[in-house]
């Protein structure tokens, strides 16, 4: 990767890099993982995606954001990703901001804001603490379509659930 200056992308560009991170998280939707889906764009390129595979994985790490930093990594062939832009359809939780931070990403932006664990102001601003390095962060791009996925899924995921505890006391008498 080559010593260049980061270029930010014109106006309109957020919600066409959102809508691939969306894209993502109904791939993790299709597993029955939360729909969490993410890209790291480089010069208005998509070079790293990831979604949520934490369930299917048995892995507490498997999030969205992770594995789009390590995608984007191996293309790129290096961890520092100074030149990239980070886009994710849920406020990033602690252990992300702290990939995101170590892995120098430029612009961080994301669509649902996370009242349980968002660590870009909803929880805390662990991009607000003296680290290192501090991207810039940008919360509610297509807000609504994001946290839409989240309820929906839960809401659906709730439905099943009463069915079969339903079906279980059915059973059982």
């Amino acid at each position: 990767m080559t010593q260049t200056e980061h270029k930010p992308l014109p106006e309109g560009y957020q919600e066409q890099f959102m809508l691939e991170a969306i894209r993502q998280a109904h791939l993790a939707e299709e597993l029955g993982e939360v729909p969490i889906g993410a890209v790291v764009v480089r010069n208005g390129q998509v070079v790293g995606t990831g979604y949520n595979t934490r369930e299917t994985g048995k892995l507490a790490t498997a999030h969205a954001e992770i594995a789009a930093i390590e995608d984007a990594c191996r293309r790129l062939g290096g961890w520092r990703l100074h030149q990239c832009d980070l886009y994710v359809t849920l406020e990033p939780c602690p252990m992300c901001s702290g990939a995101i931070i170590n892995a120098r990403i430029q612009t961080v932006y994301f669509g649902a804001y996370d009242p349980k664990a968002g660590c870009a102001g909803s929880v805390t601003d662990l991009f607000a603490l003296p680290f290192n390095h501090r991207p810039q962060l940008f919360g509610g791009v297509l807000e609504d379509q994001c946290a839409g996925l989240l309820s929906d899924f839960f809401s659906r995921l709730r439905e099943e659930r009463k069915k079969m505890r339903d079906i279980r006391t059915f059973c059982e008498n």
